[in-house]
């Protein structure tokens, strides 16, 4: 078996918008990046067709092996809200989670923003691993609260997301 960044040399990750035909792949990628919480593939295919500009769709070769869903929020235009990021196994170590939250980033669709914001429990530790890498790569620190909690918005059915901010630094903002 290779190592993922003998891969990363051998195969870079193509990066572009999914469409609606990549909904299928990308809930099947989604099922095998547990703790992720799966939605239905119609719930996969909307975000492909509808949020096509604010979503990357990784893949090395044939393979779907990295998936950001995310949009730009309608109540603040100068923020991006990553919904869920996932990586296959296959692809990890390679630093794709980075490389696909900064292509979201360099697209049009997202001119205006100024901040990233998401929500991890707090024993997610890929999540929190990924986005302090970020935000560092952004030369700026997380801010952190809680968000939907536990027992107000999820009846004790679910953990407490918080709610993680990164400010982009100024010198890596788009170039018009």
């Amino acid at each position: 078996m290779q190592h993922p960044r003998d891969l990363a040399k051998a195969n870079i990750p193509n990066l572009r918008m999914p469409c609606a035909e990549d909904g299928a792949a990308i809930w099947e990628l989604i099922r095998s990046c547990k703790p992720l919480d799966e939605n239905s593939m119609y719930c996969n295919m909307i975000q492909c067709d509808h949020f096509a500009e604010t979503c990357v769709l990784a893949e090395l070769g044939d393979d779907v092996v990295g998936w950001v869903s995310a949009y730009v929020m309608p109540n603040d235009p100068e923020t991006l809200f990553v919904w869920q990021v996932a990586v296959s196994e296959k692809a990890r170590g390679m630093g794709l989670g980075s490389l696909m939250l900064q292509e979201a980033l360099n697209r049009d669709s997202c001119e205006g923003v100024r901040r990233v914001q998401t929500t991890i429990t707090s024993d997610n530790d890929a999540s929190w691993a990924l986005f302090r890498k970020f935000g560092n790569e952004q030369g700026t620190v997380l801010g952190v609260q809680s968000y939907y909690t536990e027992e107000d918005h999820f009846q004790g059915q679910s953990k407490t997301e918080n709610l993680v901010t990164i400010p982009l630094a100024e010198q890596l903002a788009r170039a018009a």
